[in-house]
């Protein structure tokens, strides 16, 4: 947080205008770029995405991880927060349940709207990016609990094979 303070505390004197100082208030709670799991998160979807810059694996991670946190919810959704780092966590659970469950082409799409340039196919590879990485990192036994609430397809963005019962 970022606060305005004077230089000095005196009254001014006349014809002198005093110009305020920017100081930085301590933080209490590490940065996102300083979050040492935050960043490992990050850099992991960089990799598995192949981006070019960490600032478009993290903007891509946020963007998926907000869209996820509207669809994941009740006990599945304060897992997952618990399972991720402290900033992905605040991403995930600042989002409000959605109203309607979103197909898995339609979930897909709703993160393309939101990636300037975006197409399907490259939102696609996006949601699919940072949910690999988000399987590897809480684990399969809570990514089938989040599946269990979504809508079928799904599976195939966190990088597992969609199994169907034979009829």
């Amino acid at each position: 947080m970022t606060t305005l303070t004077p230089q000095k505390p005196a009254i001014p004197q006349p014809g002198s205008i005093q110009q305020p100082r920017r100081t930085t208030a301590p933080a209490t709670e590490p940065r996102p770029a300083q979050d040492p799991a935050w960043r490992e998160l990050v850099d992991a979807v960089r990799e598995a995405g192949q981006y070019r810059t960490r600032s478009e694996a993290e903007s891509v991670t946020r963007i998926v991880l907000s869209a996820l946190g509207g669809h994941v919810v009740g006990d599945e959704r304060v897992d997952l927060a618990r399972a991720l780092p402290e900033e992905a966590a605040r991403v995930v659970a600042s989002q409000i349940p959605a109203t309607r469950k979103l197909t898995a082409s339609e979930f897909v799409d709703s993160v393309a709207a939101r990636i300037e340039g975006a197409t399907p196919a490259t939102a696609r590879w996006d949601v699919s990016s940072v949910l690999s990485v988000l399987r590897s990192l809480v684990g399969d036994e809570l990514v089938t609990r989040i599946l269990d609430q979504l809508p079928p397809g799904y599976a195939l963005l966190f990088g597992r094979a969609e199994l169907t019962p034979a009829a």
